[in-house]
């Protein structure tokens, strides 16, 4: 092909834009329109099917290079050959799974101004590809802000906590009941909430106003874990999201409680940073800086803020 074209798999935080954005998110990132196609019952065919969104960016040099891109990887061995080859190639590239139970996997695809974002599915009977179509330069630049994550604020602008784009949040209402949403950031103040867009200070108000308490549901740390008492060095269990803890009656007996407590979380993946952040958020509550990891180190102690710069002209 003609226009020079990298293949990668898809990083996490890029899986987000290989399905259907809101309204909003889709003209910031320069979506142009997306393709879905599958490779038919013996596995060896191509049907696939346009879907417009923004006609305007669909250039005489788009359509082009789009036949170009997906020309080139239909062609024998490449990623869209058939449906044995697609399996290959996702099975043989672990970090391209999303590892859910749809059997996903994403790889992306940029040339100078075009980025194609693949969502694949290897299964007979589904639909294999799904290729959303993006202006490089939109989607980068979306992505780069979205980096600092969503704000959540008091009504008079004070930041409670952020959290990464995609994560969860927890509304607490006065009667109890609980109610998690799923949150992507739009804008520095601008956040989505299921299919609600909001002001970030619109949205401190109504919870405010309703009596909601706002807590995040980090992806950074595990639904549960287990830690102990210093008082009697029972095992408990910390559920995320939640105050307090649950008992469990055991004991370690042939390590410190410290230690038991560490073998059992690293053989569930936890490690002693997410224990230290769960303990935390179970006491402090779920919104302060210590429920967050990325404030511990390796041994789950806490990380020392770096000292600001002093001015170089003084």
């Amino acid at each position: 092909m003609e226009a020079e074209m990298t293949l990668r798999p898809m990083f996490p935080t890029e899986r987000y834009y290989s399905y259907a954005q809101s309204q909003q998110i889709s003209m910031q990132t320069g979506l142009i329109g997306y393709l879905w196609a599958d490779f038919g019952s013996n596995g060896e065919g191509f049907f696939s099917t346009w879907n417009d969104f923004r006609e305007s960016l669909k250039s005489e040099d788009f359509k082009l290079e789009f036949d170009e891109v997906i020309n080139e990887l239909r062609k024998n061995g490449n990623l869209l050959h058939n449906r044995g080859t697609l399996t290959r190639c996702c099975y043989q590239t672990p970090d391209s799974s999303f590892r859910n139970d749809r059997n996903e996997y994403g790889f992306r695809a940029d040339t100078d101004h075009y980025s194609y974002v693949m969502r694949l599915n290897p299964n007979k009977g589904e639909y294999n590809l799904y290729c959303y179509c993006y202006v490089k330069q939109w989607l980068d630049r979306h992505m780069r802000q979205a980096e600092k994550g969503i704000r959540f604020i008091t009504p008079d602008y004070k930041e409670m906590f952020r959290i990464p784009d995609g994560d969860k949040i927890r509304m607490i209402l006065p009667t109890g009941e609980k109610e998690d949403r799923t949150c992507r950031y739009v804008d520095e103040t601008h956040l989505e909430l299921g299919r609600n867009l909001y002001h970030i200070c619109e949205f401190a108000e109504r919870m405010k106003d309703n009596g909601i308490e706002v807590i995040p549901l980090r992806s950074s740390l595990p639904d549960k874990c287990f830690s102990y008492l210093e008082s009697t060095g029972e095992m408990i269990v910390i559920t995320k999201g939640e105050k307090g803890y649950t008992p469990t009656g055991i004991y370690p007996q042939d390590a410190s409680p410290k230690e038991g407590v560490a073998a059992v979380n690293e053989a569930n993946g936890v490690t002693r940073a997410q224990e230290a952040a769960m303990v935390a958020g179970s006491m402090f509550g779920w919104q302060v800086p210590g429920a967050d990891p990325k404030n511990y180190d390796d041994q789950g102690l806490p990380v020392r803020p770096k000292a600001r710069e002093r001015d170089e002209a003084r």
